[in-house]
């Protein structure tokens, strides 16, 4: 049985699997070899120099996508009283106290993203485990711990998406979907890139963007000339 099918054969002799392509005509190439009838995303996946088992080497952060990601996200808020009507007038799509906290429990996960004012954490630590690892615990590094509420459900909603650097030393992350304008992908792609150059660690020696590749959901990779963004 051959591993990928007709399709996906057909649209990998666009892609010169030893080329360094620029960034436009990577994103280009995307868009051409989607494979699937879905509107796939477009994924980036971004290989440091950094050391991956040290905490002071550690990149983490956020970033707000100039065009969204295509996606709708659902926004949970843990909030009381005043902040709570806030977060439903932001545009939240769940807010509770206990009660969110009990549902959760009781196995209810119909949400993407977390939001927690700074007084709800000791209640919503009790769900450390069962959202730490989805995945979906609030923390400060996020912007989802925070009485600014309103700035955290809109962010959320208008694009911003978390990224983190994996066991492998890479980053991975969604640039939008295929039917985007290649120049809205593109700018999301230099938001992303350009956080990510100032998240650098201190301690990271060396070349610090060491490759860099873009891909639809089904399509074949696209590897990017680094030194475009250096």
């Amino acid at each position: 049985m051959p591993k990928h099918g007709k399709k996906y054969r057909e649209v990998s002799q666009l892609v010169n699997a030893e080329t360094l392509y620029d960034p436009s005509e990577a994103i280009e190439l995307v868009k051409k070899t989607a494979p699937a009838k879905f509107d796939e995303t477009v994924d980036v996946a971004v290989r440091l120099g950094v050391d991956p088992r040290k905490q002071d080497q550690a990149v983490r952060g956020v970033v707000v996508l100039p065009h969204g990601t295509g996606k709708t996200k659902r926004v949970l808020v843990f909030a009381k009283g005043e902040k709570a009507k806030e977060a439903e007038a932001a545009g939240a799509d769940f807010v509770g106290d206990a009660d969110m906290i009990n549902k959760i429990q009781q196995g209810w996960f119909e949400f993407d993203v977390c939001v927690a004012t700074p007084d709800m954490m000791s209640e919503v630590g009790k769900l450390g485990r069962i959202l730490g690892g989805k995945g979906l615990m609030p923390n400060p590094k996020a912007g989802t711990v925070t009485f600014d509420v309103t700035k955290a459900v809109q962010e959320i909603k208008a694009g911003k998406i978390e990224y983190r650097l994996d066991k492998a030393g890479q980053i991975h992350a969604p640039l939008g979907k295929v039917s985007f304008d290649a120049d809205k992908l593109n700018e999301n792609f230099k938001a992303l890139v350009d956080a990510l150059v100032r998240a650098k660690p201190a301690a990271a020696k060396g070349v610090y963007l060491k490759n860099i590749a873009v891909s639809s959901t089904m399509g074949p990779s696209v590897r990017v000339n680094v030194s475009s963004f250096r």
